[in-house]
């Protein structure tokens, strides 16, 4: 009889959840992705944002390595799984195939082991943060407590900020510059690909990024865009008179140029205009052919890849933004997929 109470007793103990020590399998309010060794949680954040934050398990990070985030914009017209990526398969969504940031910053990650790198894609209601911030008009201080609630979620230490965006995503950007006379110190990157349409001198943008560049020699600032002014679509001009990428780097570079002097050199079609020991860097694609390479400077020519390594020991793999693709290897199969409360 005590023989069988203490067996009873014995299994009690190893069995109940209480009482485990094991380390937890992912981190709170995530749940294991079936690839990659990696764990993701969504959130709803107001007003009217969704955002997939995609992590590394917790055995795979290390407690000594310094920590980044990276906070991606999507695009007008995409959803996050669309920007986030998988494979291209017959009836499915092109707009899956066409970034594969998710893929690409896997990428980056195998290059770059020193450090924890976390990945936030954000959207707006609606598929459009330009329309969410005209709904918005207090969007920049919204901007700036999305951040700071996103990073309470992320259970690390001080972590390095990176804000990267593409297409219309560069609004998101531009409305978190607009949150204060500063640009905080905890981020040290910023990457359109595309996206810095919006660039405007009134709003005090050179300045904000002149301060913020001369404060760390360890920022950098990366714009690629394409000669977008020709391109047509449908037998129409696809930019107006004073619009597209390509005007608003001129912008950029112009105002700069007030205060810093520029390098300029050539590769095939690219034009790369640097200051600061590269830590800004201007590129443009000069589409002789005028084509429209608006998600293929992302994609295709490597463009998340390219600006996340430029100016680090990475940076080796991707000297310029340009194909082919360096990261096919870790496209997942299928897409992400938020799973649906039955409850509500």
């Amino acid at each position: 009889m005590h023989s069988r109470i203490i067996c009873l007793l014995i299994c009690l103990v190893l069995t109940s959840p209480v009482l485990l020590t094991a380390a937890e399998p992912v981190w709170p309010g995530f749940k294991a992705s079936p690839w990659f060794e990696e764990q993701v949680a969504y959130l709803h954040l107001k007003p009217e944002v969704r955002l997939l934050i995609v992590a590394p398990r917790p055995e795979r990070i290390a407690a000594g390595k310094p920590n980044r985030v990276v906070l991606f914009a999507t695009p007008n017209g995409n959803t996050i799984e669309q920007t986030l990526g998988c494979q291209k398969q017959e009836g499915r969504d092109w707009h899956f195939e066409i970034q594969q940031i998710a893929a690409q910053h896997r990428q980056w990650q195998s290059w770059n082991p020193d450090e924890n790198l976390i990945l936030v894609c954000l959207e707006a209601q609606g598929l459009s943060w330009p329309r969410w911030r005209a709904r918005h008009p207090d969007n920049p201080v919204l901007i700036r407590n999305l951040l700071q609630n996103i990073l309470t979620v992320i259970p690390l230490n001080s972590p390095r900020l990176t804000l990267a965006c593409h297409s219309g995503g560069g609004s998101f950007l531009w409305g978190f510059l607009n949150g204060s006379d500063q640009i905080p110190d905890q981020v040290d990157r910023f990457l359109f690909l595309d996206a810095n349409y919006s660039f405007s001198v009134a709003d005090q943008h050179g300045r904000k990024f002149l301060d913020w560049l001369r404060g760390d020699e360890k920022r950098q600032l990366t714009v690629v865009c394409y000669d977008d002014r020709n391109v047509l679509f449908r037998g129409k001009k696809v930019i107006g008179p004073t619009g597209g990428t390509y005007r608003a780097t001129g912008r950029m570079r112009d105002r700069f140029a007030r205060d810093l002097k520029f390098q300029e050199s050539r590769a095939g079609d690219l034009k790369r205009e640097t200051a600061l020991n590269g830590r800004l860097t201007l590129v443009t694609h000069l589409n002789p052919k005028n084509q429209i390479l608006h998600t293929t400077l992302v994609g295709e020519m490597n463009g998340y890849l390219y600006g996340m390594t430029l100016n680090t020991p990475a940076g080796e793999h991707i000297r310029l933004p340009a194909g082919p693709r360096q990261y096919t290897r870790w496209i997942q199969p299928e897409p992400f997929t938020e799973a649906v409360d039955s409850s509500d």
